[in-house]
């Protein structure tokens, strides 16, 4: 069974998450900030680390992760 995104991210290292959220934890995270820290734990050879691809398309899919921010509509 593939983890939630909120499973997956009480494992990435404190330091990646501030700075990818950084001023915006108030807010559904994007794929942008999903792919900051894929990218920093891909350089430090952390792989194991990383979401399966079944899990990404799943939390694109059901909503855990916004691919893009919208302004709502006035």
């Amino acid at each position: 069974m593939a983890r939630s995104f909120e499973e997956w991210w009480t494992s990435v290292p404190l330091d990646l998450k501030t700075k990818a959220r950084k001023g915006d934890e108030a807010n559904k995270p994007l794929l942008n900030q999903v792919n900051y820290v894929l990218l920093h734990l891909h350089l430090a050879g952390k792989h194991d680390a990383k979401p399966s691809h079944e899990e990404l398309k799943d939390w694109l899919h059901s909503g855990q992760v916004d691919v893009l921010r919208m302004a709502p509509k006035k």
